[in-house]
């Protein structure tokens, strides 16, 4: 690792570094020539982002990095609960018995803001010893018991007890059991801006600030004592990808993201089973494994892994576990969140891949025993609300990839069931492939192409409706239907389908068309089911399109809101108690 570095736009980092060689600072220069490869990692936040990279460039000591290399650590918020008359200061390195660290934290000057503005609401003792003692002997009190920011229990001002317990306190706030310091600074600001006392409110809103910013959990820096490797796992259909952060001593030491091929019945434990074997490569695996979901023979994963751990002169045993909630339950999320990107990585790349698409319409063209490659293709799909308001999208994509100016969507009248929806959505696109004048496809300039294959998102049902609406238009293309369960592909006709190889390239591409065309239709599906019950809301006497949009925002769905009793109605902002009670009678009439 030569480089470790942050960014909120991975692409405009990368922009600057890749430009034109004379225009990079020498340092920046070098470094992108000396690089082989670049990877990088996800995190929710850009506190988190900045915590990860001051970590990795404390671990690695890359030959670019200048900031964070020196011998500095985090520093730490210490509470001497412990002790008779507890205090409070900043350290960089634990080892005070009994006391209670919080932290670390990555800038020592908002923790020293934070702990100005928390001394205020909790007055605990943050001197020395030495200056302890003095104002002790002396019965006069420090700079800071005469502004507010210490109790003073060097002078009696209050009691070794009420000064702990006032310590305590100080404990349970930063261990995030008490916001009444926010709430009472958050009311203050408010009262502030009321009176027209800006300056003093913008100080407050810094005050919280930091204190949130303080109070915000460290997800990059866990327990010493946790020593684990968390995995996350993304799947779609034929390919899943997993992600693992290598935690040891509570730090995350590394993170490698990786693809699996899906076995046709895969599962949430087959995909872990996977990732058990194929995620530790040469490293052995530590203390405690966390994964998605326990496998039914977790014991017999744990065994097998705690002999990969021993060969390696590693001392314990592996725990296999689900976390879900505490420290690396929060990290679990980082890691979901780097496995679906290295999923959508993968599959983009896959999809932009000119060599591989070619590959693709090849394997089609051979597999449907077509004439030519598919250089066209279209796809319907169907869309319905337990057989109300059905739709259908149509996707196009030429050369392997999509073509959304010719997307269309339809919405479909006098159906009973999907067959019948697709029959009717190819009828009206195959009807404009012959207009019977320039106007016919004016509007829709995809409609004027012959598609080199049709592809219906269904079985042989769907197919043969599909095969019949181009019989009775008089027109011959092939056409082809998927299977969701097992991405079967169906001929109009055939008494059995057709099972491409689970790594084909051609059944990644059908699969691809086909979960756009599903995307778009219910997308689609679900705008109309919004606007039918806003025109539907507004027939009601005294409700608006804004209070309409209101109520939906407020319900979610359709079934909650025509449940909805007067009560629940009038918790909507805009609606009173006589419009609660004619809603609700609308509802209740309408359903009877």
């Amino acid at each position: 690792m030569i480089y470790v570095g942050k960014a909120k736009s991975l692409r405009s980092r990368l922009q600057s570094y890749f430009a034109e060689p004379v225009t990079l600072h020498e340092r920046t220069r070098r470094m992108v020539q000396t690089a082989s490869s670049v990877d990088w990692t996800l995190v929710p936040t850009e506190r988190q982002a900045l915590q990860l990279e001051y970590l990795w460039i404390k671990e690695f000591q890359p030959e670019f990095n200048v900031r964070f290399r020196d011998d500095k650590s985090y520093p730490y918020l210490v509470v001497t609960v412990s002790e008779d008359i507890p205090r409070v200061f900043l350290a960089r390195k634990k080892g005070i018995k009994g006391a209670k660290y919080f932290g670390p934290f990555p800038t020592t000057g908002a923790l020293r803001d934070t702990l100005s503005t928390i001394l205020k609401a909790f007055p605990v003792r943050s001197c020395s010893p030495t200056t302890y003692a003095k104002a002790e002997r002396e019965n006069r009190p420090c700079l800071l018991g005469d502004i507010g920011k210490c109790a003073a229990p060097c002078v009696g001002r209050v009691t070794q007890p009420d000064h702990k317990a006032l310590a305590l306190s100080l404990a349970s706030f930063m261990a995030g059991n008490d916001k009444g310091v926010v709430e009472d600074l958050t009311s203050t600001m408010n009262n502030a801006a009321a009176n027209l006392e800006f300056e003093r409110a913008a100080k407050t809103r810094d005050r919280i600030e930091a204190i949130e910013t303080i109070l915000m959990k460290n997800t990059m820096v866990l327990d010493e004592r946790i020593d684990a490797d968390v995995f996350g796992v993304a799947a779609d259909g034929l390919v899943a990808a997993a992600h693992v952060f290598r935690v040891r001593s509570g730090r995350i030491r590394g993170a490698k993201g990786f693809i699996v091929e899906t076995p046709a019945t895969e599962s949430g434990e087959t995909l872990v089973e996977m990732i058990l074997r194929d995620g530790f490569d040469d490293q052995p695996p530590a203390r405690v494994v966390v994964v998605p979901d326990l496998p039914d023979n977790s014991q017999w994963w744990e065994s097998q892994l705690t002999e990969v751990r021993q060969s390696a002169g590693e001392e314990g045993s592996v725990t296999l576990k689900t976390a879900k909630r505490g420290e690396l339950a929060e990290l679990g999320a980082s890691v979901g969140l780097n496995a679906r990107h290295t999923l959508q990585s993968h599959l983009s790349h896959r999809t932009s891949d000119p060599v591989a698409r070619s590959h693709a319409l090849a394997e089609l063209r051979d597999a449907l025993s077509l004439d030519d490659a598919p250089l066209r293709i279209e796809c319907f799909d169907v869309s319905h609300l337990g057989g109300d308001n059905p739709v259908a999208s149509m996707v196009v994509f030429e050369d392997g990839l999509p073509r959304r100016e010719h997307y269309r969507k339809f919405a479909l009248e006098g159906v009973r069931d999907d067959t019948e929806a697709i029959h009717q959505v190819v009828a009206r696109r195959v009807a404009r492939l012959q207009p019977s004048d320039d106007s016919a496809a004016e509007g829709n300039p995809g409609f004027r192409y012959p598609p080199g294959l049709l592809i219906v998102d269904g079985g042989l049902p769907q197919v043969n409706a599909a095969a019949r609406a181009l019989r009775e238009a008089g027109i011959a293309l092939p056409v082809c239907g998927v299977a969701k369960k097992l991405e079967e592909i169906w001929l109009p006709g055939g008494d059995f389908p057709l099972i491409l190889p689970r790594s084909s390239e051609a059944l990644f591409l059908v699969q691809r068309i086909r979960d756009e065309a599903h995307r778009v239709a219910i997308t689609y599906q679900r705008g109309t089911r919004k606007r039918t019950l806003s025109t539907e809301l507004t027939e009601i006497p005294g409700v608006g399109a804004a209070t309409a949009q209101t109520l939906l925002k407020h319900f979610k769905s359709v079934a909650q809101l025509k449940k909805a009793t007067p009560e629940e109605l009038r918790e909507v902002d805009g609606v009173g108690p006589k419009l609660a009670d004619t809603i609700h009678s609308f509802f209740s009439g309408t359903s009877e």
